[in-house]
């Protein structure tokens, strides 16, 4: 348990800064909620709401793991429930980026919104399975996964208001 309590400042550091660029995320919306014709609701369901769930998982991932467990059988069950749910949300997001016409996804959209989520929630529940045979391999796998959770948010909210920036807003001008 003592190799448990020395994740605290990753999962402190992590865990701060998906709430902050979940704030920031939705600065971002609200600004671009101005602009008249830039949202289509089939592809913000399949690309901005993603984004907004991996960094709430992140978030759910460092309070579960900051909390004041006594042994991490029930925090692996936890995490494992967590990493579960992810993976039937991105199947979810499969289907909604298939069936979204407003905009015509390719290989990085199809890897960064359905592949290394799903790889990343495959991990977390992998590595809750494994939790009790190999602790620190699974603590260092949980780990893994939620850094690529939050780098994979932060990519797609980059994509996504850079697309409504130089793509949009330039095809509103014209």
């Amino acid at each position: 348990m003592a190799e448990f309590a020395e994740w605290e400042s990753f999962y402190v550091i992590v865990g701060g800064a998906a709430g902050a660029l979940i704030g920031l995320q939705f600065v971002v919306l609200t600004l671009l909620a101005d602009r008249p014709q830039l949202a289509s609701p089939e592809a913000s369901a399949a690309f901005a709401t993603p984004t907004i769930v991996h960094f709430c998982t992140v978030l759910l991932l460092a309070a579960i793991l900051r909390a004041p467990w006594h042994g991490l059988g029930p925090v692996a069950v936890l995490w494992g429930f967590a990493g579960l749910a992810g993976i039937i949300y991105i199947v979810t997001v499969a289907r909604r980026v298939r069936a979204q016409t407003a905009y015509r996804p390719d290989r990085e959209d199809w890897l960064f919104h359905i592949a290394l989520p799903m790889v990343a929630n495959a991990v977390v529940v992998l590595s809750a399975a494994v939790v009790a045979w190999h602790e620190r391999a699974a603590l260092f796998a949980l780990a893994g996964a939620t850094l690529l959770m939050l780098f994979v948010g932060i990519h797609n909210c980059w994509d996504a208001i850079t697309y409504q920036v130089l793509v949009r807003m330039r095809e509103k001008k014209e």
